[in-house]
Parts: structure tokens; sequence; C-alpha cells
């Protein structure tokens, strides 16, 4: 009994000291990517389109491609050398903003694309790092909303240095990453200290192994119906998040609150809070076919919330600083659990010997279409938008369609459970007779 107690607790140790570690790793990760959003660039253009859309195109064309080429990459990962690769993906998004910095105008605009790419692949890499465990849920929870405190948290920290040390717009994404720069080599040498999954936790969670070509399109061919539903669903999240998350700072200055650096701290800290209670959570849940069912229930909840809280902002009945809060804690409860508990159940439900970087990989790439889908649509069609009014329109919208896809999915996966005990019940019905 009391080496079972050891056991339980020695888990909990390593879970814990996980879960610290990878959110403290990616919040620094993040520092390389996202703080030039916090700038406006009010007045320049590019060919007659506003820069600052250009910019995020092209970053985000960077991350489109390096989630499609992350589909093989990160299904194939091995185990070892990957603190050397993040390393290296980070010192050349690094070295982009440099570049960034000096080149002039147009020319610059190249330099988002590479520091696009490596970050692209960098999410995969950190979460093999925890996949497979039976405290996978509350480590990915806690790695996943890493990026909801990190995008507030690394906005302010480039606003920051632009009121505090008069930091020019061009230099504020440099800088940013040589504050996070150091911190980083830290917490990734923390990172290898993680041990493996013990014997345990591969009884109840599968395996997880690098997957060939073969092994992808036997996946994607045994749950297609399943898996389209989900990108579909995984899309939305990707594309309003890339929205609120680009263009936060026009959304806020549309509101009134200009010039207020805490202001995202302010509004994502209560959302990473909650997000990590809620998913966290689901590390209670032994059953793994009942966690991959609560987890359709939070996108339920997610798409409900965004929709709800968004129609009562446009008839004036909630503030907007609680709106901003309601509809990102809402996209996050769609978003998060994909990127955190949701993959990582479904391979262990159908006992499924791969990994989670290729289902998250597969889903981001057709996220990342959607929201250069947009971009391009506003550039290439000269669309004149309100931010707030576009952001809080299609909100509506779409949470109605995410509800009624989450849905056919939890009864889609429903339904292929219920073979796949039949099909296990079999044999032990053949030995009983």
């Amino acid at each position: 009994m009391s080496e079972i107690t050891e056991m339980k607790r020695s888990q909990i140790k390593v879970g814990l000291y996980a879960a610290v570690v990878v959110f403290l790793t990616y919040i620094m990760i993040f520092g390389f990517r996202k703080s030039f959003t916090v700038a406006t660039f009010d007045g320049i253009e590019i060919a007659g389109y506003s820069y600052k859309t250009v910019l995020v195109i092209s970053q985000v064309l960077g991350y489109l491609l390096a989630k499609f080429y992350g589909i093989k990459y990160i299904s194939e990962l091995k185990r070892t050398g990957r603190g050397n690769v993040i390393f290296l993906l980070t010192g050349i998004s690094w070295l982009s903003w440099l570049f960034f910095a000096l080149v002039p105008l147009p020319y610059n605009i190249i330099f988002l694309f590479i520091n696009g790419f490596p970050l692209g692949m960098l999410w995969g890499v950190v979460f093999s790092y925890v996949e497979g465990r039976r405290s996978t849920d509350f480590i990915g929870a806690t790695l996943a909303v890493s990026f909801i405190f990190a995008s507030g948290f690394v906005k302010s920290v480039g606003a920051w240095l632009m009121v505090q040390f008069s930091v020019s717009e061009f230099w504020v994404p440099f800088y940013t990453g040589l504050v996070f720069a150091p911190p980083l080599v830290l917490f990734v040498y923390l990172m290898e200290k993680i041990p493996p999954p013990s014997a345990e936790d591969v009884q109840h969670r599968t395996a997880r192994t690098a997957m060939t070509e073969e092994d992808r399109k036997s996946f994607v061919k045994e749950f297609y119906a399943g898996i389209a539903a989900c990108v579909l669903i995984y899309s939305f999240a990707t594309i309003f998040r890339d929205i609120r998350d680009n263009f936060g700072a026009e959304m806020w200055k549309e509101l009134g609150y200009f010039n207020q650096p805490a202001i995202f701290t302010k509004t994502e800290t209560p959302i990473t809070l909650i997000i990590l209670v809620l998913i966290g959570s689901m590390v209670l849940i032994k059953n793994n076919y009942k966690a991959l069912q609560t987890a359709h229930v939070f996108i339920l909840i997610g798409f409900a919330l965004a929709g709800v809280s968004t129609l009562l902002f446009t008839v004036h009945s909630i503030e907007p600083i609680w709106w901003m809060m309601l509809v990102g804690l809402g996209l996050y409860m769609v978003y998060i659990p994909f990127n955190a508990v949701f993959f990582d159940r479904l391979i262990s439900t159908f006992k499924y010997t791969g990994n989670v970087g290729f289902l998250i990989y597969l889903a981001d790439s057709f996220g990342y279409v959607g929201s250069v889908g947009v971009l391009f649509s506003k550039e290439v069609f000269r669309v004149q938008l309100n931010w707030i009014t576009f952001f809080s329109n299609s909100v509506i919208g779409l949470s109605a369609i995410g509800i009624l896809l989450t849905a056919f999915s939890m009864m889609y996966f429903g339904r292929k459970y219920k073979k796949f005990r039949s099909r296990e019940l079999r044999p032990a019905l053949k030995a009983t007779t």
C-alpha cells in the first residue's frame, strides 16, 4: 500500500513539474512571435494595402506552411535532440526580427514569413514531451493556456517597451525576444529533465511513437467523417482566435481603450485560469471515452458562450471589456481542447499507436488556411472593415454552425466507440463459450 501511495506521489510530482516547465517554456517561445501586433503601424500602406495586415498575412503564411509540413515532420519526430531543435527554430525566428528592423519597407515583410515558419513547428515539439501520460490532460491544459496568457503578457511587454523606453514599432519584436531569450534557455534545459511516460501511463494511454505515412493514411481512413468535422470546428476557432489576437490592438482602440498596455493581460489572465481549471480537471476522468465526450461538451459550451455574449454586446447589454473577456473565453473553450486533451483522448479511446502531433498539425493546417482566407479577402477585395462589427457579426453566425458540427462529431465518435467495444468484447465472449 505504501509503495502504491509513493508511486502516486511520484506521478503527481512529475505531472506538476512537467506542467510548470512546459507552461513557462511556451510563454518564452511566444515572446518571439506576437509582440509586433501591439503596434498599429497607422498610416503605412504597401501598394494601397494596410501594412499591418500584410505583415500578419506574411507571418500567418509561414505558420500555414509550417503546419502542413509539420503533419509529416512532427508525426515522425524522434524523442532525442528536441532541445536543440527548439533553440534552432527560435534562433531563426529571433534573427528574422533583427532583419525586419534593419531592412527598409517593403522588403522587410518577407521576414515575417521567415519568423512564422519555424515558430509554427514548435507547438508539436513541446507537446511531444508530455503526451501519452495519465496526467497529460492537466499538463496539456497548462501548456495550452500558456499561449492565452502569453498572448496578453507578450503584448504588454511590447507595449511597455514602446511606452517606457520609446522603442520604435519596428524594433519592439527584436527587443521583446531579447527579454525572453535567457529564460527560454533555462526552461528548455528543465524540460529535457522530464522523465518519459511510465509503463502504467503506456497501459492507460497507449504508446506514443513516430508515425509512418501509411500509419497516417490508415488513421484518417478510419475516422474520416469525425476528423473532417473536427477540422472544420477547429478552423472556425482558429480564424476568430487569430482575428482577436492579431487585431486586438485595433479592436481595443475602436472600443476606446487606447494606450492601456495592461488591458491585454487584464482580460487574458482570467481566461487562462478558468480554462486551466476546466480542462485540467479532466485528468480526474479515467475513462478515455467519457473524457472525449466531455471535451465535446466543453466545445459546445464554448460556442454558445461566444455567440450569446456577442449577441448581448451587439444590443449593448454588457460592457465591452466583459464582452472581450467572455467571447475570448468561449473561443478558447473551443480551441484549447484540441491542443490539450481532445486528440490525446481520441488516440487513447481507440488504442491507436501514434502521436498527437499528427492530428494537431492536420487540424492546424486547415485552420490557418481559414485565417489567411479572411485576411486576403479583406485586402484583395478592399473590404473596409470595422473590426468590432465584422468580428461580432461573424462570431454569432459561426457559433451556430459550430454547435451543429460539434453535435455531429459527438454522435459520430459515440457510434464509432460502440462498434469498437463490440469488437473488443467478441474475443472475450468466444473464450467464455
